[in-house]
């Protein structure tokens, strides 16, 4: 039998990246899966290839969030895994850094996830898996990054406290990190050859990590494999913040 038979599986942002690579493992592994996102056609085309129930909700529209799980209950009664996925990355320095950009990053990383996760608590099945996604963002402060790197550390701070709330009910809430990963968002925050071997210049294993690298550790962390593990938040990033 595989690892996540019987188990339903909810992924924010689900359409592309990481997302896209922890839903297909996790499928893989017999769960029953539903992604998400704000763009209807990518949507629909993810869940088409991964074989899967896609949904379109924005994380940081909480009209959204209450109707996603309102969805997801009528439909599958409780969840078992949830992965909070769903973020965006806006650059600047803190002096050329204007409301409205923050406001956007907060609201979708930080409010957005905050909520997404409140939400769906009373449907998480106890002994449930949580998983956060957070950054190395906001373990090595790299610059012209403090607003993303700000969300992401509030995000720890709440899967901490949220590890501890929820442990009664013996469900784990935990955070992974990713370092540089090679994912369609990064051509899209302007990476380019020249920025990419600094990038991997600051990696000890040198190269950059892969999606379906990061899906594995979600995929560990949302089975009993993993089931004494809580409060932890996983540097996946080649070393990157050592």
């Amino acid at each position: 039998m595989k690892p996540l038979t019987d188990k339903i599986a909810v992924i924010t942002g689900g359409n592309s990246g990481i997302g896209y690579a922890a839903a297909k493992q996790l499928r893989e592994s017999g769960a029953t899966v539903i992604i998400t996102g704000r763009r209807k056609e990518a949507v629909e085309k993810a869940a088409l290839e991964l074989d899967v129930t896609g949904v379109v909700a924005d994380q940081s529209n909480l009209a959204d969030i209450k109707n996603l799980v309102n969805t997801v209950a009528q439909q599958y009664g409780h969840i078992d895994i949830l992965l909070v996925n769903a973020g965006i990355t806006r650059f600047g320095t803190i002096e050329q850094m204007d409301e409205n950009t923050f406001d956007e990053v907060m609201n979708v990383n930080f409010k957005g996830a905050y909520f997404t996760l409140g939400k769906f608590i009373p449907i998480l099945r106890n002994g449930a898996s949580v998983i956060m996604l957070s950054s190395t963002s906001a373990t090595i402060s790299p610059q012209s990054a403090s607003v993303y790197a700000a969300s992401k550390a509030a995000l720890n701070a709440v899967t901490k406290i949220a590890a501890l709330e929820l442990a009664p009910r013996q469900i784990r809430v935990n955070a992974v990190s990713p370092g540089p990963i090679a994912t369609e968002i990064m051509h899209k925050i302007g990476l380019d050859d020249k920025l990419e071997a600094q990038l991997v210049n600051s990696i000890p294993l040198s190269r950059m990590g892969k999606a379906a690298e990061v899906a594995g550790m979600i995929s560990f962390l949302a089975s009993e494999e993993a089931a004494f593990i809580t409060g932890s938040n996983f540097l996946v990033d080649g070393g990157q913040s050592i």
